[in-house]
């Protein structure tokens, strides 16, 4: 044996079984593990299934200004959350949601007409702040049809983005089961 391969095979008695258990996962799982938001892949840019266009575009950038990209981690576009709203409507066996999400869509850029004099997505940041501003403002009791929607807008927005793989690992740092050295922090019944 080779200098090497004795220093291999001394390491590796020196090691606990359960040390090299540990070794080993984290070298299988390190490959999966996301780097951070640097790391994040861009929204897939899919053919809508259920909106048009110019809705799915709406959507995306409503739920975007709802969870915007920032240090800690990308955003609503980059986790794909109007695909994925889009998705699921497409595969609604209930035609009262895809109704109520289409015109919720109108009542926006009608909003958006009234606050700005122009469609939603053909206003400046501010402008479109300042519209959503407005439909978040009645979210405890609403009484305009934007306001409604809101609801169901920012309920879905953070659905999907917190079941996706971005809002999972990049936000909420999940790393899934781990080892956990020291005293045990659980419940034990004795």
């Amino acid at each position: 044996m080779t200098d090497a391969a004795h220093h291999d095979a001394r390491v590796a008695e020196s090691l606990s079984r359960r040390e090299m258990l540990e070794v080993t996962a984290a070298a299988l799982a390190t490959p999966l593990l996301q780097l951070g938001p640097a790391a994040a892949q861009p929204a897939l840019q899919t053919a809508p299934k259920f909106f048009t266009g110019p809705e799915l575009a709406l959507l995306d950038e409503l739920a975007e200004l709802i969870i915007p990209a920032d240090a800690h981690s990308p955003g609503a576009r980059a986790a794909g959350v109007a695909a994925y709203i889009d998705f699921r409507l497409a595969e609604s066996l209930e035609p009262e949601q895809q109704t109520k999400w289409r015109s919720g869509l109108a009542a926006v850029d009608a909003l958006s007409q009234e606050l700005n004099g122009q469609a939603f997505l053909q206003g400046s940041a501010d402008q479109r702040v300042a519209a959503l501003t407005r439909m978040a403002a009645g979210e405890q009791d609403p009484k305009t049809p934007a306001e409604h929607f809101f609801q169901e807008l920012k309920r879905s927005t953070v659905r999907a983005y917190y079941s996706s793989k971005i809002g999972i690992h990049a936000d909420q740092e999940y790393k899934g089961n781990v080892y956990q050295r020291g005293e045990f922090a659980g419940f034990d019944a004795q």
